[in-house]
């Protein structure tokens, strides 16, 4: 994604020292947002949601797969915060 300059800085005195104050541009921005270059992700992504969507027909307990990630998420949130565990380590605590 290409980015582009949103505003400047621009240089103050307050109170006797010197500091940049950011600027932003005035809204709405002056291009529109262009979201076609989205459009094949978006696609795969609806594709895979499909499959997932097939696949939990024919499961006898689809509730489990979703158990699994809910808790695979916590994991992760955890090692973001510091904490080094893994998802067997919380399965087996369960």
């Amino acid at each position: 994604m290409k980015r582009q300059q949103t505003g400047y800085f621009e240089t103050k005195s307050i109170g006797g020292e010197q500091v940049r104050a950011f600027v932003p541009d005035p809204l709405p921005p002056k291009d529109e947002l262009d979201f076609k270059y989205l459009q094949h992700s978006l696609d795969s992504a609806n594709f895979a949601i499909g499959r997932l969507d097939s696949i939990t027909s024919i499961l006898p307990e689809p509730w489990l797969i979703l158990y699994t990630y809910i808790r695979k998420e916590a994991v992760l949130s955890s090692q973001i915060e510091g904490t080094q565990s893994t998802l067997s380590d919380l399965m087996l605590f369960e």
